[in-house]
């Protein structure tokens, strides 16, 4: 046994190699075949891991899943999955396109879904680009460039955009979709409740580990309650706006039983997370969903709906009040805004002083930013900058975009929201009712994430980024859908033969 051992010890990097090997080719094969396989697990490992360890007193080094490979690949190892299985949906919808063009000419033919944004998020490509190259030029190493610090992971969320726009062409794929982001958010709000409820909450917990404010949280990473969003918003629609056969696809009791399930312990899961950003981002989302409904419903689920969340916020909101009053709070808005807020002597508040520093450096470089790779002047007063990422990032999605890319990246932003609402827009008002859950649940994703992208820190995190490049992809992609089901299908002896070519 002793002499076999080497031998196994030395074939295992080509086992590993091997395996690999032969995973990829079967992951292509089922690409090229069912491209929407590939994004389920995709999804799943975006759902399910948390993207930060920061708050947590166990985790003394630790590196995400979601920057695997970024050393010696630029990027993580997530990100090149999301680009090969987008060439296999693109290889496979042209096989597919091409097979339909042959029977259907001219108005007949099929296309890749339309979406607005594809121009925009060019012009992100082009302007990361152009930071590399001024990088390079003047001795910037390109992985500085590159880095998520900056503003290529912008660039990241247009691969999985398309994709998700070519795996689910039609009506049953979409509606298999929202059954999965409804389901996947039940289970990820129960998990997070009973965990709250019996095992401490949260061990990624901030408030308690770091700023003695003695309260329990469902998630800290606030993708886990975008989840919880997007769930709440297709159950809503399936239970209030769409007749008996919506995204759930066999009506019934038990689907019924789920959505209200759904309904329930996502929004628990939400209060309960004690994020400011959460909170108000809830409400704004929530606006969204109610506006799809007709305005008795609406009216009608305003009145019952908003007292009992705002009865559940207020409640929790007095809780953390009373904790960051007793640690110095002092006023009520002081005590919501603890970490916002100046005191009336000594230092001012940090999270000021990270804006102010950085709006500083804007306005000293308003057109082009201070480049992907740099760092604002002054952050080494900033308690959480003192690593190695200092000054990278900073507490606001907006500015850190203006301080990276100046004006220039800051329209591109303004134009690629502006798109979206456009588009959702119309797609919102022409969805079919057992389509418009999905389609609402992107706009009420976007909408809850605003808090977020105004004092967060979104554009520097992978899991953030794909998470809204996934809110952003749904109206468009229950859109396509439903267009693609009422499109007339043309019997076989109206169709165009078959072209061959003939020798001269």
């Amino acid at each position: 046994m002793n002499d076999i051992l080497p031998y196994i010890y030395y074939s295992l990097p080509w086992l590993f190699v091997i395996g690999l090997s032969v995973s990829a080719v079967l992951g292509i094969g089922v690409g090229l075949a069912w491209p929407r396989f590939l994004v389920y697990p995709y999804l799943l490992l975006f759902f399910w891991v948390n993207s930060t360890s920061y708050g947590n007193l166990a985790v003394f080094a630790s590196r995400s899943i979601y920057s695997r490979g970024s050393g010696m690949l630029f990027f993580g190892v997530v990100l090149w999955y999301v680009l090969g299985a987008w060439l296999c949906a693109r290889i496979a919808a042209s096989f597919t396109d091409n097979l339909a063009n042959n029977f259907a000419p001219g108005p007949q033919r099929q296309r890749a879904p339309a979406c607005n944004l594809r121009p925009w998020f060019l012009a992100w490509a082009v302007l990361l680009a152009a930071h590399v190259g001024v990088g390079l030029a003047t001795g910037v190493p390109l992985a500085a460039s590159l880095a998520p610090s900056g503003f290529s992971n912008i660039v990241w969320m247009a691969p999985l955009i398309s994709l998700m726009l070519l795996a689910f062409r039609t009506r049953e794929q979409a509606l298999a979709l929202a059954r999965f982001i409804m389901l996947a958010g039940l289970a990820r709000a129960l998990f997070g409740l009973g965990r709250w409820a019996a095992a401490g909450g949260d061990p990624n917990n901030v408030y308690a580990n770091m700023n003695a404010i003695q309260i329990r949280l469902t998630f800290f990473d606030i993708n886990d309650s975008l989840l919880c969003m997007l769930a709440f918003a297709i159950a809503a629609v399936a239970l209030f706006q769409a007749p008996s056969g919506a995204p759930l696809p066999a009506p019934g009791r038990t689907w019924r039983a789920l959505a209200w399930a759904t309904l329930v312990a996502t929004t628990l899961c939400v209060v309960l997370s004690y994020r400011r950003t959460a909170w108000i981002g809830f409400l704004l989302a929530f606006a969204v969903v109610l506006w799809r409904f007709p305005p008795a419903r609406r009216l009608q689920l305003g009145l019952a709906a908003m007292p009992l969340a705002g009865a559940a916020m207020a409640f929790v909101a007095a809780r953390r009040l009373a904790q960051t009053r007793a640690e110095g709070g002092g006023s009520a808005a002081g005590g919501l805004l603890h970490d916002m807020q100046s005191r009336r002597f000594g230092p001012e508040s940090e999270r000021v002083l990270e804006l102010k520093l950085a709006f500083a450096d804007f306005l000293a470089h308003p057109l082009a930013g201070i480049g992907s790779w740099g760092r604002y002047h002054g952050y080494q007063a900033i308690s959480w900058q003192g690593n190695p990422d200092g000054g990278l990032f900073l507490h606001s999605g907006v500015l850190h975009i203006a301080l990276k890319s100046g004006l220039i990246g800051t329209v591109l932003l303004a134009g690629t929201v502006v798109a979206f609402v456009v588009g959702a827009r119309r797609a919102l008002r022409s969805l079919p009712p057992e389509l418009l859950g999905l389609g609402a649940a992107g706009a009420a994703g976007l909408a809850f994430m605003i808090p977020d992208l105004l004092i967060g820190t979104p554009f520097p995190q992978v899991r953030t980024t794909q998470m809204l490049a996934l809110c952003l992809s749904l109206p468009y992609l229950a859109l396509a859908a439903a267009q693609g089901a009422a499109a007339p299908q043309r019997p076989a002896w109206q169709r165009a033969p078959q072209r061959h070519l003939v020798p001269a």
